[in-house]
């Protein structure tokens, strides 16, 4: 077997990118498509992943390598979109079966074991990540989106760029709107009840702080009703055992005052903590505080009889409320 030599070897894994390159690259350096072969045979060490696109070792390629792959196999000016483009940029979803692709519409490439190809007219201008070209959040996630069938997944994949701050609503209505409208009415639907719940980069900052609160998983967006089911007010966090809100919308940027004002809900016997926005930025450790005392608070007063309903899918209507407990005993 051809054995380049060990400074060669080095030359070879510094120009490859994720560990993957070409045939063309590997050439240019100087190994011939002989020792290419050799070295891709079964048993050997270097792995053909697609033709043309080497991966210099001899394991199972990391979904990274594979998109690595698949850049190179359908340059130029692919570009990656769907769950992959999200995932690359933190956004903790499942990976999808196969890696998202865009590429125009006069190009021949054909899809491959681990990626399709969509062609488009409108492959829009990457972001970089370390070489690999991704598509802007919004495109990625509705891109993902308009193929997706199951409702929860559907969501997720609505919901979370919105979380991390990549992207907003807005952009994400904007996109669905300048693209292909086949597959848009199950995402249009979905992202009237996003707005209806009114997900934010604040919910995302939040939740980073109460990782590092002791406290159990609160639901989201709240309505709080009286036993009569009109509604007192609003959380934007809610502890439903010991009815404790936490409030970090304002007048500005919450659908409506009253639902934020906590005067009826003080009144009704709930313990409202409020933040002001700003501060979610910094995770506050004086947050944590703040809600462990209230929340040790709530737990030693008898729990108020009132009901609680998340906005939140499976976007609970008023006959499904968090608590089944029998709040009248």
């Amino acid at each position: 077997m051809a054995r380049p030599k060990s400074a060669s070897l080095a030359i070879l894994r510094a120009a490859a990118s994720d560990g993957v390159t070409t045939c063309t690259r590997l050439r240019d350096l100087g190994v011939s498509a002989s020792a290419i072969a050799t070295r891709c045979r079964p048993g050997g060490p270097w792995r053909r992943l697609l033709p043309g696109i080497i991966l210099l070792s001899s394991g199972e390629p990391t979904r990274r390598q594979q998109m690595r792959a698949a850049v190179y196999y359908t340059s130029p000016g692919s570009v990656v979109s769907g769950v992959d483009a999200l995932r690359a940029r933190g956004v903790p979803l499942m990976p999808s079966r196969d890696i998202q692709m865009l590429v125009t519409p006069g190009r021949r490439t054909l899809p491959r074991d681990f990626f399709t190809i969509e062609r488009t007219s409108r492959v829009p201008a990457p972001e970089l990540d370390d070489g690999l070209p991704l598509a802007p959040p919004a495109r990625a996630a509705i891109d993902a989106a308009r193929r997706e069938t199951d409702a929860d997944r559907l969501r997720q994949l609505l919901t979370l760029p919105i979380y991390h701050g990549l992207c907003t609503a807005h952009d994400l209505h904007v996109e669905l709107e300048s693209g292909n409208q086949r597959g848009s009415a199950a995402v249009r639907e979905m992202l009237r009840r996003v707005d209806s719940t009114g997900e934010t980069y604040r919910h995302r900052l939040a939740r980073e702080v109460l990782a590092a609160v002791p406290l159990p998983p609160p639901a989201w967006n709240v309505t709080i009703c009286d036993l009569q089911d009109r509604e007192i007010g609003r959380a934007d966090a809610w502890w439903d055992e010991v009815a404790l809100g936490w409030q970090f919308e304002t007048a500005r940027t919450a659908k409506s005052t009253a639902a934020i004002n906590p005067l009826a809900l003080t009144a009704a016997g709930v313990i409202i903590v409020r933040t002001d926005p700003e501060r979610l930025r910094d995770s506050d450790r004086n947050i944590a505080r703040e809600l462990t005392s209230a929340f040790a608070s709530a737990a030693k007063r008898r729990r108020p009889n009132i009901l609680a309903y998340s906005n939140i899918a499976p976007f609970a209507t008023r006959h499904r409320p968090i608590s089944h407990r029998n709040l009248t005993a």
